[in-house]
């Protein structure tokens, strides 16, 4: 009588779109998703100096080729409006 029957989990699913909505279930899970790490970096002991000097390393992006750069310096500019 627990979740390992598809169809409970189907309508357990069904009954979460009706309360909450579409648009709020991924926002949910994210936060859920979030607060579950943190639970488990702060039971493993992980430092979160660790992960934050991987996040600010900055990142460097590949020059353009030759063939970007001509696309980009014909593209026509938008008109401007007149008042």
């Amino acid at each position: 009588m627990g979740l390992d029957n598809p169809l409970h989990i189907a309508f357990l699913v069904v009954i979460l779109l009706l309360v909450f909505g579409a648009r709020r279930l991924p926002e949910i899970g994210r936060s859920l998703g979030s607060g579950m790490r943190e639970f488990k970096d702060s039971v493993t002991g992980e430092s979160k100096s660790s992960t934050q000097t991987a996040i600010a390393a900055p990142q460097q992006q590949p020059a353009p080729t030759p063939a970007q750069t001509t696309q980009t310096e014909t593209a026509p500019s938008e008109p401007t409006p007149s008042a």
